[in-house]
């Protein structure tokens, strides 16, 4: 984890509201209706934050119901945000 891992995460509140949300597995629907968001931009930001090492697909190769989940990379960037909004 890098401090520009967590820039990229703070850039986009969205990114950073599913960072918060990722805590435990979730659907980009489940994340989507949590977010108030269309699927298709939640989807944009999940590709986004895998393209980073920050999250990763568990069950790749379902076209539906995937499932998403932080890294280990993605857990050290939330406990560097959890420790900022202190």
């Amino acid at each position: 984890m890098t401090w520009q891992d967590v820039g990229f995460v703070l850039r986009s509140e969205q990114r950073k509201r599913i960072i918060f949300i990722l805590k435990t597995p979730k659907t980009p629907s489940q994340l989507a209706k949590s977010l108030k968001s269309s699927i298709s931009n939640i989807s944009l930001k999940l590709a986004d934050l895998g393209k980073q090492g920050i999250i990763e697909c568990v069950n790749p190769k379902e076209k539906k119901g995937r499932v998403y989940m932080l890294t280990s990379k993605g857990r050290a960037v939330l406990g560097k945000l959890e420790e900022m909004e202190k």
